[in-house]
């Protein structure tokens, strides 16, 4: 498909090294992606990972590979518990609350699994999942809950790099339950009051990481790919799921490639519910169209850190901005269809650096995802356009820089959520008032009142009136469905 373009490298968490990327099964990509745990609204530290997933799948895809594509959705737990105590309302109620938010979130986002599994869907599989540590001697139970005994997997450790065991200990509270203060719960006991379901040790519910073994298991086989998630899942949960596969599965590695988001900070701090700093997502898509925030999220590299601000977020816009309009300037030239018969060395030159460009990208997004440095590899082309939108042979610029964007739009999704502009009437009176409005508008801009102008320009682009600016100059033209 792509000559000339390197195969795809990833950094593995595990191995801390970049390598190339070779699926089991050539063609096929099965991913699996810790999803939320559903006790309140999805939020920017969510979107982050979600959004950057999206885009890996997305290029995995346009390089030629199916993805399977599962992220779950944890709709039991403690945090679910404690919440709907708190607010006296079932537990389930909660779980279906803010299953519904999220599902409404990733869908406006653009991101669409092949599955979004619920735990409390899957109790059987984790039951039996449980039931193969217990029968290879891996897990034991201890007063109607089940552990993992970690002392059965060697290699407990290499993931999160905590290689002593005093860095291991976890669930405190059950310590006096535990052969070892680091094994880790499979099937914890029912409380008074709690949700639970039968098993073969008592009632109770499952504990956190058998339920992600469990489901991707269930649908991805006993080999996946890739499994991602933020860093702060590495440990515990990416490290107990790690080992727990590979015991019951008899299989080493179960995961191929460990993904990693890295931290997403609020004017430079983590964050949390403690700094009163949470921003959910509803609140951003209620400012900011889906598009925007995914060329926020992706302007990124998405093992770096990722930093929120509106002057960011601003910025995002300008750049999305940039694009469609872009976009949409290219797509009424293709359709005006006005053939030109000879090009200019500045047009040829212009062909032969946007074919570069493009190649580029590649060589980025082929660089473990660099979605930042792609990025700028597609504001360059669109800068590239608009430098000869308004020469006498845009055209043949035009479809060089359509191709490109058509292929970049596919992996960043520029164009999600976009809304069609209403179509405007070219009548005379109206252009007259149109080209008022640009000239009010170009002395605005002569005098630098820049804030001024740009409500001008995007109060007619919501009107379906595109502008296109070099230096002073602007032209315009009506958008038509």
């Amino acid at each position: 498909m792509l000559q000339g373009i390197p195969s795809i490298r990833v950094f593995n968490t595990l191995t801390r090294r970049k390598e190339e990327f070779q699926p089991w099964e050539p063609g096929v990509v099965k991913m699996y992606v810790c999803g939320p745990t559903v006790y309140d609204e999805t939020h920017l530290g969510h979107i982050r990972t979600y959004v950057a997933f999206d885009a890996i799948k997305r290029y995995l895809e346009f390089r030629g590979n199916t993805v399977l594509h599962v992220q779950n959705i944890t709709d039991i737990d403690d945090k679910i518990i404690n919440r709907a105590r708190e607010e006296g309302r079932s537990w389930k109620e909660i779980a279906d609350t803010y299953t519904k938010s999220y599902l409404e979130v990733i869908k406006q986002l653009g991101i669409t699994p092949l599955i979004s599994p619920r735990v409390t869907e899957h109790i059987n599989d984790i039951i039996e999942f449980i039931n193969k540590l217990v029968e290879k001697g891996a897990a034991y139970a201890s007063n109607g809950s089940v552990y993992f005994d970690v002392t059965s997997y060697p290699w407990y450790g290499e993931l999160s790099g905590r290689l002593s065991r005093e860095s291991w200990r976890q669930e405190e509270e059950v310590l006096k339950e535990k052969k070892n203060p680091f094994d880790f719960a499979l099937w914890k006991k029912a409380k008074p009051g709690e949700p639970f379901w039968e098993s073969p040790w008592g009632p109770g519910r499952p504990g956190w990481h058998i339920e992600c073994s469990a489901m991707a298991t269930r649908y991805l086989g006993d080999k996946i790919d890739i499994h991602g998630g933020g860093q702060d899942l590495i440990f515990p949960h990416h490290e107990n799921e790690r080992a727990q596969s590979e015991k019951a599965l008899d299989t080493r590695p179960w995961v191929k490639y460990w993904l990693h988001t890295g931290m997403l900070t609020i004017k430079g701090e983590k964050m949390s519910k403690s700094l009163g700093n949470i921003i959910t997502a509803k609140e951003l898509l209620a400012k900011h169209k889906p598009g925007v925030i995914r060329t926020w999220v992706l302007s990124a590299h998405y093992r770096s850190q990722l930093e929120f601000r509106e002057e960011l977020m601003e910025q995002a816009e300008a750049v999305h901005r940039k694009i469609i309009m872009a976009l949409e300037d290219i797509k009424r030239l293709l359709k005006e269809g006005h053939q030109d018969f000879r090009m200019g060395e500045d047009e040829i030159n212009a062909v032969r650096k946007i074919v570069e460009i493009r190649m580029d990208f590649h060589r980025a997004l082929s660089d473990d995802f660099n979605t930042s440095a792609a990025l700028s590899k597609v504001l360059e082309a669109v800068s590239i356009y608009n430098k000869h939108a308004f020469s006498k042979s845009p055209l043949p610029i035009a479809v060089c820089v359509n191709s490109f964007l058509s292929e970049a739009d596919k992996v960043f999704g520029f164009t999600v959520g976009e809304e069609k502009a209403p179509a405007v009437s070219d009548t005379g009176i109206v252009k007259s008032l149109v080209e008022l409005l640009i000239e009010v508008r170009r002395k605005l801009r002569e005098e630098k009142r820049y804030d001024l102008a740009d409500y001008i320009r995007s109060s007619l682009e919501n009107l379906g009136i595109i502008l296109m600016d070099k230096g002073l100059e602007t032209k315009y033209y009506f958008k038509k469905e």
